[in-house]
């Protein structure tokens, strides 16, 4: 009697029981929903940020040919007005519209800088059409750009290879043929570097093959203390050295002296 009653129960049990396989077939099917699911959604956002790719190098195709291309050639070839724009990348175009240098007011030794003519939205879309033809540089990752870093380090690499045309402070010097090298306090991070990485105007390229990105933030982060770090020396004179302080001791010291000659002679007369 009492196999006759297990049995049923048993029987039971086996038909409720799942089959071993039947979990696997579960995750199985979630793997390949979830995957499905993923890819149609990465999918749908990589098509999304083309277009939206594609749509910024379309106007600045625009931009370049109403503001550019009578210089530099519709194809960026160049002509006897402007240089050629192949190889310059995002990050010359960004530089030199984004510090108002481009375009040109007129013709000169060097491009001034000047009030910027473009947007940022412009700009990036200038740059993104450039690239897109010629190559080039590309902007500088922002994680470069803090002004976070070595500051003894960026100080050295400064004066090893900056200082003999900017200045030890960043003050900027006159060249030859009425060129100069600009100032460097006020300049934004991402240009710093750009310039260095593209070598505008006299300037050498310093690309990642002889100063890291590294080091580049290193010399940002030097350049961005030292504009706001005291003078222990007192007054800074404009930071230009011999000829600011002879200039100062010319005119006060020598006058000093002159004045007070003349105050002895009216007092002994």
């Amino acid at each position: 009697m009492n196999d006759s009653k297990q049995q049923p129960i048993r029987s039971q049990r086996r038909r409720g029981r799942r089959h071993p396989l039947a979990t696997i077939a579960l995750v199985a099917l979630g793997l390949v929903g979830t995957g499905g699911v993923y890819a149609v959604a990465t999918t749908s956002a990589t098509a999304e940020t083309t277009v939206q790719a594609q749509q910024q190098t379309n106007e600045g195709g625009k931009l370049f040919a109403a503001n550019c291309a009578t210089c530099h050639g519709m194809a960026l070839q160049g002509s006897a007005d402007g240089p050629s724009l192949i190889g310059v990348g995002a990050a010359s175009v960004d530089f030199q519209v984004g510090t108002g240098r481009m375009p040109l007011a007129q013709s000169g030794p060097q491009a001034q800088q000047k009030p910027v003519q473009f947007t940022t939205e412009q700009i990036a879309a200038l740059a993104a059409y450039v690239e897109s033809v010629g190559g080039g540089p590309n902007i500088p990752d922002e994680k470069y750009l803090t002004g976070e870093g070595d500051l003894a380090a960026g100080g050295e690499l400064f004066r090893i290879n900056c200082a003999m045309c900017h200045n030890v402070a960043g003050a900027g010097g006159a060249l030859t043929e009425g060129k100069f090298a600009p100032k460097l306090t006020g300049v934004e991070p991402v240009h710093i570097y750009e310039a260095m990485l593209t070598g505008p105007q006299n300037m050498p390229v310093f690309n990642d093959q002889n100063i890291s990105p590294e080091d580049k933030a290193n010399i940002i982060a030097y350049l961005k203390y030292i504009e706001t770090a005291p003078s222990v020396g007192g007054l800074t004179l404009g930071s230009l050295g011999p000829v600011s302080e002879g200039l100062f001791i010319w005119i006060f010291g020598l006058g000093a002296i002159v004045g007070i000659t003349i105050w002895l002679t009216a007092r002994s007369n």
